[in-house]
């Protein structure tokens, strides 16, 4: 009875050991990098999980910015430099040579959605396709034909009134017009989004008619680090400075978490650009200084299918806009996304003495198996060299309780999925 007794202490005993190991991993895991925006925010920071800094670029360059896919509708205003775009509510493009800014301030201002790319400012009264908020779709050219008027406030405080005219979709053109509101000084523009198709977004500067290349190549980052307008819950547009996700990214929010967690649920990512947002810090009144909430993690999943962990450390506002956090890539691949061509099954799971794995339809050899922690520790490895009958047996006995990703790669792609380890 004592050696069982004592058998049983040993193993909790090593469980216990066990545990804090892997949590003492998952900490030293996490790389401390920082960004900084500059004295009021003056640059916005283009950044990569696997690289770190992609480009920082001056935020007041541009007024407006164009979406370069072909069947998309979404034109942005700079919001972060103090541009604003209003709906001229008189009348629609028939009242382009009568445009006034009289009553402008019962005006209800138009901003980019803080979640979609796709909804720029210009599309916020959009009901549905085939209306797109500033033009309606035409089914025999595919091209969007304006039916809406705008006053926009520029970077530099003055005011001109805009024309969307017409996208050109199957060319990857726009043509607008502006002027002053007296219709001096007018022009029409024509903006060929084709040399810039490997960026979301080209921009262009009313103020000095130019067109704006102002974004690193679209696969080239994952996080902005910049200002825009929050909607609060009562509706009311906010300026904020946070941190957007690009297009494709699907992100992941844990709150009130302790700092080693890694239980993610991958089907609980959204693909909302502001998950990670701004609301990571608040400002202490009494202390005037910014507070980080330490128990809050985000997962990210990048373009390339890595899973990325963020912690944020410290904010140090507009004196410098330094932003501080820790960050790891915890899975090389997307968890329960089969890229491989077969069917991986794993059974059972959770496992308790060992579990089996069992593949169909392996085409290409070898086949490399691992099942490692979210650390990146590798505990068992192997490699499937022929086609003789594909189902592994993996003993558990020696591991501790905890969740491992378990990972099958060949030439032709990788499948990736949790296992839960409860003896």
């Amino acid at each position: 009875m004592k050696k069982h007794f004592y058998i049983s202490l040993l193993a909790i005993a090593l469980t216990i050991f066990s545990a804090q190991l892997l949590k003492a991993q998952n900490r030293t895991s996490l790389i401390k990098d920082s960004v900084a925006m500059g004295p009021a925010y003056v640059n916005e920071i283009y950044y990569s999980l696997s690289s770190g800094e992609v480009a920082s670029v001056p935020r007041d360059q541009w007024d407006i910015a164009f979406r370069t896919q072909k069947m998309s509708s979404s034109i942005m205003i700079n919001e972060g430099a103090g541009v604003m775009l209003y709906t001229y509510p008189k009348a629609d493009t028939s009242g382009w040579a009568t445009v006034d800014t009289i009553g402008i301030k019962s005006w209800a201002p138009m901003y980019n959605s803080p979640e979609d790319w796709e909804n720029g400012a210009f599309s916020r009264n959009a009901k549905g396709h085939p209306d797109y908020g500033w033009a309606i779709y035409n089914s025999v050219t595919h091209d969007l034909v304006a039916d809406s008027l705008f006053v926009i406030k520029l970077r530099d405080g003055s005011f001109r009134k805009l024309w969307m005219a017409r996208k050109y979709s199957v060319l990857d053109k726009y043509t607008f017009r502006f002027a002053n509101l007296d219709g001096s000084a007018e022009s029409t523009i024509l903006v060929d989004c084709n040399p810039y198709t490997a960026k979301n977004f080209v921009g262009y500067s009313i103020q000095t008619s130019e067109v704006v290349d102002f974004e690193p190549a679209a696969n080239s980052w994952d996080l902005l680090f910049t200002k825009y307008e929050s909607i609060q819950p009562n509706g009311t547009p906010y300026p904020v400075t946070g941190v957007l996700t690009n297009d494709g990214l699907k992100t992941i929010k844990y709150r009130h978490v302790d700092p080693d967690f890694m239980d993610w649920d991958f089907a609980l990512a959204d693909s909302s650009r502001s998950t990670i947002g701004y609301d990571w810090k608040s400002f202490n009144m009494s202390t005037f200084v910014y507070e980080i909430e330490d128990s809050l993690v985000y997962f990210v999943r990048t373009l390339d299918g890595n899973m990325n962990k963020i912690m944020f450390t410290q904010f140090a506002g507009s004196s410098s806009g330094k932003i501080v956090f820790k960050k790891a890539m915890i899975s090389a691949a997307g968890i329960n996304e089969n890229t491989i061509d077969n069917e991986m099954t794993v059974y059972p799971n959770p496992v308790k003495d060992k579990f089996n794995i069992s593949f169909d339809n392996l085409t290409n050899f070898p086949v490399r198996v691992t099942l490692s922690t979210l650390t990146g520790q590798i505990v068992f490895a192997h490699s499937i060299t022929e086609n003789t009958g594909h189902t592994l047996n993996i003993p558990v006995n020696n591991m501790p309780d905890g969740m491992y990703l378990l990972t099958a790669k060949s030439a032709s792609g990788t499948s990736a999925k949790k296992v839960v380890v409860n003896k």
